[in-house]
Order: C-alpha cells, then sequence, then structure tokens
C-alpha cells in the first residue's frame, strides 16, 4: 500500500507541536511544581541554578521539542515552495528519463494547503507547454507527471501522430532516427519541445478528440506511443495540479548504480 507521505508529515508535524505546545502552556509548570514539592530537588547549594531544580522532561516532550521546528520546516518548503520528485517511467522521454531527480515548484501555480490540494493563494495558471506535476485524477493520490497540451476550453485533436489544437495543426521537425524511436521538435507555439514518436506502430493508438473543460487541463507525454494520459483517462481537475517542473538535480536510475550529475539542468 503507498504511504500518502503528505498526510503522515502533516500529522507528524501538528502532533509534535501540539505536545511540545502543551507542555510549555500547562504540564511544565505542573510537572515543575510537583516535583518541588515532593522535596526531590533538595538544598540548592552554591552555584546551583534553577535548572537543577527542574525534573528531567519526559521523553515524548523531549521528541517533540526536537522533530517539531524540523518537521514544520520540511512541510512549509514541499508544501509550498519547492518539492523533490524521482521520474518512475519513460513516458516523458526524451524529455525526462527514467530515475531523473526533478525539482517542481509549488507556488507556480498558487498556494495550496497540504494534502487537501485547495488553492489558498492565486498566483497563475498552468500554460500549454509546461511539464507539469498533478495527481492521477483515478486515484487522486498517485504523481503523474505530463506536459501540459490543452487549456480550458480547448479542442484537442490527435490523429495519425499528429496533435491539432483548435484545429491549428502542430508543426515537428524530423531531428533523428533512433530505432525504433523517432525523435521530432515540437512547436507548442511559445514552447519548443522535443518528443518520441515510435516507428512502424499504427497512428491510431489515442486518437480522438476532445473539449477541454473549465478548470481542467488535457495532457499528454512527450513519449507519445508510451504514455498513459489525457487521451485514455480524461483531463486534469485544477483540484489535483501539484505544480510546475523546472529543474533536474540527480539522476540515480537504480541502488546498483552511481549517482550522476549529468543530467543537471532546466526543463524545456
Amino acid at each position: 500500500m503507498d504511504i500518502d507521505f503528505p498526510l503522515v508529515l502533516v500529522v507528524l508535524t501538528f502532533a509534535t507541536g501540539l505536545i511540545w505546545l502543551a507542555d510549555k502552556l500547562f504540564l511544565r509548570e505542573r510537572r515543575l511544581a510537583a516535583y518541588r514539592a515532593s522535596g526531590a530537588s533538595g538544598e540548592v547549594g552554591e552555584g546551583s541554578s534553577e535548572e537543577s531544580e527542574e525534573p528531567k522532561e519526559p521523553y515524548l516532550v523531549d521528541l517533540s521539542r526536537s522533530f517539531f521546528p524540523v518537521l514544520a520546516i520540511v512541510l512549509v518548503l514541499r508544501s509550498f515552495l519547492v518539492e523533490p520528485f524521482q521520474i518512475p517511467s519513460g513516458s516523458m522521454l526524451p524529455t525526462l528519463e527514467v530515475g531523473d531527480f526533478i525539482l517542481v515548484n509549488k507556488y507556480a501555480y498558487g498556494l495550496r494547503l497540504p494534502v487537501a490540494g485547495t488553492k489558498v493563494v492565486p498566483v497563475g495558471d498552468p500554460q500549454r507547454g509546461d511539464v507539469m506535476v498533478f495527481r492521477y485524477p483515478e486515484d487522486g493520490q498517485t504523481n503523474y507527471i505530463k506536459r501540459v497540451i490543452g487549456l480550458p476550453g480547448d479542442h484537442v485533436r490527435y490523429r495519425d501522430k499528429q496533435l491539432y489544437i483548435n484545429g491549428e495543426k502542430l508543426e515537428t521537425r524530423f531531428i533523428a532516427r533512433l530505432p525504433p524511436m523517432e525523435l521530432r521538435r515540437e512547436d507548442l507555439g511559445e514552447v519548443e519541445h522535443d518528443i518520441f514518436l515510435t516507428m512502424g506502430r499504427p497512428g491510431g493508438s489515442g486518437e480522438g478528440e476532445w473539449v477541454v473543460p473549465e478548470g481542467h487541463y488535457f495532457v499528454m507525454g512527450d513519449n507519445r506511443d508510451n504514455s498513459n494520459d489525457s487521451r485514455y483517462w480524461g483531463t486534469v481537475p485544477d483540484e489535483l495540479v501539484v505544480g510546475k517542473a523546472f529543474a533536474i538535480w540527480m539522476h540515480w536510475k537504480s541502488l546498483t548504480s552511481l549517482p550522476s550529475f549529468d543530467r543537471v539542468g532546466g526543463i524545456e
């Protein structure tokens, strides 16, 4: 079973924070008064301090006081600023490879509440050509990464391995043949990026026409014939958007290989 790490982080942060606060406001004074009343502190000798009269903190309080600041900082950073992800599949080849570790801008599309994903401070919206991380609409939990192709209100058509947006054919140019793949450069208007098409595979895979509803986005993988995307399960609602991928900071394919920094750089 997949662990919902954001939920676990929120619960741990609030639990340690509440324990630390309750001890500071209420429990510490009661514990200190009981300790002094018991006479366990003894005489206060020369050079002693008030701290010498204070009993040792309970283990749970000491643990919470130590971990709460760290958990709070991590929660703020990954919820509102930047979050790291690892690429698990080849659906975004050639842009992203299996084992790429990427950074995702969490505030590019507005500040959202952790776990719930509710937008509380609008900052911006996904734009055509963005590489976007979102939660899979089928389960609302699994993180997916694809490229934004269609915006709210757009008419998207995909036929014979050719993409059309609002009736306009998106131009592509041949770059190289890497059997069984063909590398092409696609023009999305303000964004140009590379895509893979599988040579010899029929063009009927994922064909169709779609109108993007308001508050939704149509996404596709750059590895066009090997991507599970909006062509098969529909559009991504805004409340499932996580953030914009903007950089690769490391490549580490498996535990049997060494980390590599050859692919460090921005994502186009």
